[in-house]
């Protein structure tokens, strides 16, 4: 009997031993880890300017950022969920400052849906574009799409839009349909002053002053298609809020710098834009890349490689040939002048690749000149300041947790954005294409 009860005295003791150290590291859990992700070993990009961090934390909570800083510098609680991101890049999510959201199927337009705009937001957030600025067509059901965004479990890009382009021949008429266009409720307002290369009437000095003066009674800012420097002067003269495509008839001088500066305006180059106008004469080069075919219709590629579609292109591409060289030296001037610099691409309309397209702009900034640094910043924290986000752009505490993990580094050459491994919104990793 009394082996029986020695026995049963240590297999008690036992229990209570391996029991322990359970109930210890529950007792020491910190009661600050609910909820937290704390993500690691990762090198940080910040989008500020700053210098990368390396091995570094960066902690999330219902969908912000709550800390970010080196593993000497961030504690992370006892019990918080960890992601282990050793050998990554981490930069803040993409912001596309000027696109196009919701129209496009295959290579028609026309097709504008609620189903269409959900579809091109998980396109673009897949890419690790995670903030989209439509400029223009976008429908009443936009500012629906927008309001949807407060979700704690959003894992598709957010949405600015601009409603229907602005247009009209009168002040008067112009001022009228501002009005219209702002009951919708938009973010920005957009008109177009251009001719297109000699093809149509452009907008007068009198009637796009108008506009922005109706646009700013509205409280909205304005953006402005353009083409001529002369144009681009005017219009910053005029109040213009965004300067939404590059100058591409001549080289820009220091008095349109000093407008952008003093002004404080952001000059958004749409480089892919020119790209889209010839680079189907031939069958492009990126229908190579295995970061395009991810996310290409088979069907709107051959579409592209049609003999008589490639002759029309031959036909009219070759001013914008030249346009894009002008283009690409007046990025490099106004980024070296000190006007700030937003990345943006037109993309959305047909054969402008969402998603794709913006790692392109970020190829063709390379080319023109900038360090990679200076076009992630562009891209992100620029960026978001230049569509009036101050919510997004940064990886700084109390900003939204949008974020793009990359297994090389961008910092060593651009084209690395193309090496993403995760994308994160409001802390949501977002799914892989169905």
């Amino acid at each position: 009997m009394r082996n029986r009860t020695t026995a049963v005295l240590i297999a008690g003791l036992l229990a209570v031993a391996c029991s322990a150290p359970g109930q210890q590291a529950t007792e020491a859990t910190d009661p600050t880890a609910q909820g937290l992700t704390a993500f690691v070993g990762a090198r940080i990009i910040d989008g500020t300017g700053a210098d990368a961090i390396e091995n570094g934390v960066l902690l999330v909570r219902d969908g912000r950022v709550e800390a970010v800083g080196s593993a000497d510098e961030v504690p992370i609680p006892l019990g918080a969920e960890r992601v282990d991101l050793t050998g990554r890049t981490v930069f803040p999510g993409l912001i596309n400052t000027h696109g196009h959201v919701g129209d496009t199927l295959g290579l028609e337009g026309g097709h504008y849906s609620e189903e269409n705009v959900l579809d091109h937001l998980a396109l673009y957030a897949r890419y690790g574009i995670t903030t989209v600025n439509s400029l223009g067509g976008d429908q009443a059901l936009a500012g629906d799409v927008r309001a949807a965004e407060g979700s704690p479990d959003l894992d598709r890009a957010r949405l600015l839009f601009a409603g229907p382009v602005v247009n009209a021949a009168s002040p008067e008429d112009i001022t009228a349909r501002v009005n219209e266009v702002a009951a919708m409720g938009p973010d920005f307002i957009k008109i177009r002053v251009d001719d297109n290369l000699g093809g149509s009437r452009k907008m007068s000095p009198e009637v796009y002053a108008a506009a922005i003066a109706a646009a700013h009674a509205n409280e909205l800012p304005l953006a402005s298609h353009l083409f001529y420097l002369e144009d681009a002067k005017g219009l910053l003269e005029a109040g213009t809020d965004f300067v939404a495509h590059s100058v591409r008839d001549q080289p820009v001088d220091q008095e349109l710098i000093d407008l952008l500066i003093e002004n404080d305006v952001c000059y958004c180059p749409t480089l892919t834009r020119e790209i889209s106008t010839f680079v189907y004469e031939e069958r492009p080069d990126f229908f190579d890349d295995p970061f395009f075919l991810a996310e290409a219709d088979p069907a709107v590629m051959e579409a592209l490689q049609e003999p008589d579609r490639q002759q029309r292109f031959r036909r009219t591409g070759a001013p914008y040939k030249e346009a894009l060289q002008v283009a690409l030296a007046n990025l490099k001037a106004v980024s070296d002048g000190g006007a700030t610099v937003a990345m943006g691409t037109d993309s959305g309309p047909p054969a402008r690749f969402q998603g794709y397209f913006e790692h392109l702009e970020l190829e063709l900034m390379a080319e023109a000149g900038l360090t990679p640094m200076q076009i992630l910043v562009a891209s992100t924290g620029d960026a978001a300041r230049c569509i009036g986000r101050d919510d997004v752009g940064t990886l700084e505490a109390g900003k939204l947790a949008d974020f793009v993990v990359t297994t090389a580094n961008p910092l060593d050459a651009i084209t690395n954005t193309r090496t993403i491994e995760s994308v994160w919104i409001s802390g949501n990793r977002v799914p892989d294409a169905r």
